[in-house]
């Protein structure tokens, strides 16, 4: 079954991936001709990278990558919680974006060096209530210390009329560097046997913000309405973004034979299939869920497909390894603090990921960002 008939919820938010995918799709198409451009200036772009989290160029031997990325609506959440509960969290948004970011970077095999901000107000009068920009300031310098990254600088437009004036757009970009010696990691040794460890979420990251704004819309209690364990549902909504950039840099470091990655983000697990192969990506053991992703799934009574088709439902990173490495990966993530499960394999196969727990499985045409 086709996006448009099985993940439903996410489209009546606003937010269509079979209309988005496809504009990416041309712009990909676009971008891959002028790369001969970047020729002329000593650049060699690797167009294997293309339609990968990041792009992966060489200057200099030197091997860089370089994204840009969006938190997306999740600052509204900020918003909205704010309003009702008097509570400030911007410095968690800031650290989303910046979390955002760097996980798309470090797929690729890389380890972050500068991040740059975009903050993007439809009011220059946003800033002057309360201690917001000393919230964004914080959680972004946060945010980049834990990446181990510096901060290099960015852009702060008002731009009344195309942003909301209770609104602010986080965003940026980061240029990161495969360790020298090693060949960054696009897929090419993805092969059949290989392990997927998946390591946990903290719950919504930065997808999944327009469902939740829609659900509060629909509750009596809003932002404010009562988790089963008592939180209110705009806190949860409000953790911080795991980062991975530590895990990876400690992989690289160790020599664990890493041989795809992958952030989940939007399309939720159909991300496990990102990898331009036709394989099959077979899950038999998944991450707990946290509250918050439950209580939405069930509030909006999203279908089990629906709900791993769009949100990360525990699963915030995927690591594909050589046979026999899965472990070297857990150990690694424990280390750093963070939960992760040796959680399939590879098979041999059409390009599909399998989630046999829930009898659930993504054919090639419900992932189409390539």
């Amino acid at each position: 079954m086709g996006e448009t008939g099985r993940h439903s919820a996410y489209a009546a938010s606003g937010v269509d991936y079979d209309q988005l995918d496809r504009a990416k799709r041309h712009a990909v198409a676009a971008a891959r001709a002028t790369s001969a451009l970047a020729a002329a200036r000593g650049v060699t772009i690797d167009d294997a990278s293309r339609g990968e989290s990041a792009l992966v160029l060489e200057v200099g031997g030197v091997t860089l990558s370089f994204v840009v990325e969006g938190l997306g609506t999740k600052s509204l959440v900020a918003v909205g919680y704010e309003r009702e509960s008097g509570l400030g969290r911007y410095d968690d948004v800031a650290y989303d974006a910046v979390a955002a970011i760097v996980n798309d970077l470090v797929c690729v095999g890389a380890v972050p060096a500068v991040v740059n901000a975009y903050f993007a107000t439809g009011d220059s009068g946003w800033y002057a209530q309360g201690d917001r920009m000393g919230q964004i300031v914080r959680g972004w310098e946060r945010a980049c210390r834990d990446a181990g990254a510096a901060w290099g600088g960015g852009e702060s437009p008002n731009l009344p009329g195309l942003v909301s004036p209770e609104g602010i757009e986080l965003a940026g970009s980061a240029i990161g560097v495969v360790p020298s010696g090693r060949q960054p990691i696009l897929g090419a040794e993805l092969a059949v046997g290989d392990e997927i460890v998946i390591v946990a979420s903290s719950g919504l990251h930065a997808n999944g913000a327009s469902l939740a704004r829609m659900l509060a819309d629909r509750l009596p209690q809003g932002w404010s309405t009562p988790l089963p364990s008592g939180r209110a549902f705009g806190d949860a909504l409000l953790d911080p973004s795991v980062q991975y950039a530590s895990l990876v840099a400690a992989l690289l470091d160790q020599a664990v034979p890493v041989t795809y990655m992958s952030h989940i983000t939007g399309h939720g697990l159909r991300k496990l299939m990102r990898a331009d192969h036709d394989l099959t990506y077979a899950i038999d053991a998944l991450p707990p869920v946290p509250e918050v992703l439950s209580f939405m799934v069930d509030a909006l009574e999203m279908t089990p497909a629906d709900a791993y088709g769009t949100l990360n439902m525990g699963a915030g990173f995927a690591v594909y390894v050589k046979p026999g490495a899965g472990a070297a990966v857990v150990a690694a993530a424990e280390a750093a603090g963070l939960s992760a499960l040796l959680a399939g394999r590879v098979e041999q196969g059409p390009r599909s990921v399998v989630l046999a727990p829930l009898g659930i499985t993504y054919g090639s045409d419900e992932l189409a960002v390539r």
